[in-house]
């Protein structure tokens, strides 16, 4: 079986995670032919759950809508016409009525339901609109979010995200949050909020693009990192973060902070201290601060509170339900903005110079550039301004989209959230079973990942002078190579994210209940290795 020795784990630390996992995937699937033990990858963040019911009233309103296509054109047998809006809604209420026991019925009448009656939608332009664009047969039109669909997932993100802010969001559907990201940077820089070499903060640990973006030869950004270095009295990391490392966001030469909230890898959302902290510095010291939050796995805690809900004004907000739905392959992602912001304010005090060249820039997609909106600079950037006019995610995708969003607006128990939770939950129970640790109670965790700090596990169960020696005799990626070479247990390693160097991430959301035993003691197991070592050289 192939070995790793350390000049190579030198070598490999540089990389990005994600791309360190591909040789910990080949050294564990050798060891899985040798000793026939399954390999278990807790390295991605894919969850390995779906929500069931808004996909089966998704292929169900697709089954409807097609029938309306052949209502409008049935002159050939493989050939419809387009959805009427017209009296749909009955016809819609009439056919669920007939397939009262068909998957995803009962569903699709309460999404309907909140739309016509909580919502306050007309039933046949709301049923028009969904019909039309599952069958996908136009342009998005609008090209920045269909009209019903930008008000349904308003509404979730007003449950979810801690409340919209007064006069609330814009919206933008887009490819999930990777699209978002490329969009944000891209935009930000062409419409002067970000010029290359600007100093920015990173709150780190941090999901590893929010690293690598940066430093790309066209932004070339001066990064100021604000670490989650804050630790509890029996000194394991909370991932909370001290005042100094807020109060750096004070300086004015500080143009953007970046984050993940929760956090990537710790999972933990940052306390209601540090918001108002970030909210007082704005106030205060920063009012020309971007904030750029990217809160896809706010919905997994309880009282979340987002900064692009406390902090509107100068926050860009990105969700992608990816995870919290079970639906990576879909992409779906929303960018908000709020519609009173400090972008726009300042995208109209440009100099004339810059000005003009944006005018300039836009002015094949309307009369009055100096006018458009960022989110819907954003919009046309996306799509190099010039295809602008076929701009905007894909009608089936905001569909879904739409539907995810009903699933949680119309449950009113907040079972699907509590369901996720105690999924995770268990998990993690199962994982620190297997180290051998107490359970972390933390309210703010979401817990979809967990960072463990070898290190400081080491200090804590046998003293610093073994953890001293550990530092000494191997290199910080050491534990998770001997874990994919021994165990076929493949972990990220959380120093590519800006973690503590000697961290590990583990994912609780792509794996059955009883790996997370095994991942635990082949921790704990490796960890016993290194102290037998180091006694044996006490000798």
């Amino acid at each position: 079986m192939t070995t790793v020795n350390r000049d190579e784990e030198r070598r490999l630390e540089g990389l990005s995670p994600f791309e360190l996992k591909n040789r910990l995937i080949e050294l564990a699937g050798e060891n899985e032919k040798a000793n026939a033990l399954a390999m278990v990858n807790a390295g991605r963040g894919n969850p390995n759950w779906t929500a069931t019911a808004p996909r089966e009233a998704f292929f169900l309103l697709g089954q409807f809508a097609l029938t309306e296509t052949r209502r409008d054109w049935d002159e050939f047998e493989s050939f419809g016409g387009m959805p009427q809006s017209e009296g749909i809604a009955q016809r819609l209420d009439d056919y669920l009525k007939a397939n009262a026991t068909a998957p995803g019925a009962s569903a699709l009448a309460s999404y309907v339901a909140h739309g016509t009656d909580v919502l306050g939608f007309d039933a046949d332009a709301w049923v028009g609109e969904l019909a039309d664009a599952i069958i996908g047969d136009h342009y998005p039109v609008p090209d920045r979010m269909l009209a019903h669909a930008e008000q349904v997932v308003h509404a979730y993100l007003d449950a979810e995200m801690g409340g919209a802010p007064k006069g609330g969001w814009d919206l933008y559907a887009v490819e999930g949050g990777t699209a978002a990201m490329c969009y944000l940077f891209d935009s930000a820089q062409v419409n002067g909020l970000l010029h290359r070499g600007d100093r920015i903060a990173l709150m780190v640990p941090i999901f590893t693009p929010y690293l690598e973006i940066p430093k790309l030869d066209r932004y070339a950004f001066d990064i100021v990192p604000l670490e989650a270095s804050t630790t509890g009295e029996t000194g394991i990391h909370t991932w909370q973060y001290p005042d100094s490392e807020i109060d750096k966001l004070k300086d004015p030469s500080v143009k953007a902070l970046f984050l993940v909230n929760p956090s990537n890898p710790p999972s933990v959302k940052l306390a209601e201290a540090t918001l108002e902290r970030i909210r007082d510095i704005v106030a205060n010291h920063n009012p020309g601060l971007t904030i750029i939050t990217d809160d896809v796995y706010g919905t997994f805690t309880e009282g979340f509170t987002s900064l692009m809900s406390s902090q509107a004004a100068n926050t860009i907000g990105v969700y992608s339900f990816s995870k919290y739905f079970g639906c990576t392959g879909w992409r779906l992602g929303v960018i908000a903005i709020a519609r009173d912001n400090v972008f726009d304010q300042r995208i109209a005090a440009l100099e004339e110079t810059r000005t003009a060249t944006l005018r300039e820039r836009y002015a094949s997609i309307t009369l009055e550039p100096e006018k458009l909106k960022f989110i819907d600079r954003i919009v046309a950037d996306s799509r190099d301004v010039a295809l602008n006019h076929t701009a905007g995610l894909s009608t089936p995708q905001q569909v879904q989209m739409v539907l995810f969003s009903l699933h949680c607006l119309t449950d009113a128990e907040g079972a699907y959230k509590r369901d996720c939770r105690a999924v995770i939950a268990r998990r993690l129970k199962q994982l620190v079973e297997g180290l051998d640790v107490p359970y972390p109670d933390d309210p703010e965790a979401a817990n979809y990942y967990v960072e463990l700090d070898l290190l400081s596990w080491a200090q804590r169960n046998w003293g610093p002078e073994f953890a001293d020696w550990m530092q000494t005799n191997y290199e910080p990626v050491d534990p998770i190579f001997r874990l994919a070479q021994e165990e076929s247990v493949v972990l990220l390693n959380g120093g590519g994210f800006d973690g503590p160097e000697w961290s590990v991430r583990v994912s609780l959301a792509n794996l059955r209940m009883d790996a997370y035993k095994r991942i635990g003691a082949a921790l704990r197991r490796i960890g016993d290795e290194y102290h037998e070592a180091f006694q044996a050289s006490r000798r």
